[in-house]
């Protein structure tokens, strides 16, 4: 099933979506969407869409399951508090990406803004999974309780950092995985870095296998670079400002 989103109210649009997983359609294909606000949020069915244009923010705010292709780049809270599913971001993403995510994957090509990762968390077989291909502003991993992220730095320009300042501050729980050692002078003073194992390798492989099918990418030359690993060293950061 196909959708013209061009000049459409957001939430018609959403509308029309809803219905659609309502009847049955499995895949839908959304063409000319320009920036409508929350495609597939809180959505509890099984759908694969297609988006043909940029999705507005909160795409995929608190998904149950979905599939969500984007052919283009992404505007803020992709996946917000998303509890499942699987979206792939064939460009740039923008700020606060998987915020408070719960669960499922969400692959960007490229670069994302700031405060990504933040506030994710598990629990038990739940883990989410976020892959950033290019570079993340500052406050990535803020607050992180739980998941994966990992960060490639793939077609960087020349002196272009992989993340900004305040990497991992407040991170209590949770795995950040970076194909170049951080400065420590970027770190939050929650974390520490380590050198990746090979445990690290096998728990993050399928993803990356996943992440290199999705965007054509040899995960082979990937591996070539090490990754090292952001651990954060307590389980309560705050206890002393707000607990006495």
């Amino acid at each position: 099933m196909q959708i013209d989103a061009k000049g459409m109210y957001y939430r018609d649009l959403n509308q029309l979506i809803l219905k659609a997983a309502e009847s049955g359609e499995e895949e839908l294909i959304l063409n000319n969407v320009n920036g409508q606000r929350y495609i597939a949020s809180n959505l509890d069915k099984k759908l694969r869409i297609v988006i043909n244009g940029v999705p507005g923010n909160d795409l995929a705010a608190f998904m149950n399951g979905s599939e969500i292709i984007v052919n283009a780049n992404g505007q803020d809270a992709i996946g917000n508090t998303m509890n499942d599913g699987l979206i792939v971001v064939h460009g740039h993403a923008g700020d606060t990406v998987g915020y408070g995510m719960r669960n499922g994957k969400i692959y960007v090509r490229d670069n994302v803004g700031y405060r990504v990762g933040i506030h994710m968390k598990e629990y038990q077989d739940s883990v989410p999974v976020l892959i950033i291909g290019g570079t993340a502003g500052r406050f990535l991993g803020e607050y992180m309780a739980g998941g994966i992220l990992i960060v490639l730095g793939l077609n960087r320009k020349s002196n272009e950092p992989l993340t900004g300042d305040y990497l991992g501050t407040g991170m209590h729980g949770g795995v950040i995985y970076l194909r170049e050692k951080p400065e420590k002078d970027i770190l939050g003073k929650e974390v520490a870095v380590f050198d990746a194992d090979d445990n690290d390798y096998a728990k993050i492989m399928p993803f990356l296998e996943e992440y290199c099918e999705y965007f054509n990418y040899d995960v082979q030359e990937i591996l070539k670079q090490p990754f090292y690993k952001l651990l954060p060293v307590s389980k309560r950061p705050y206890g002393r400002l707000y607990a006495y």
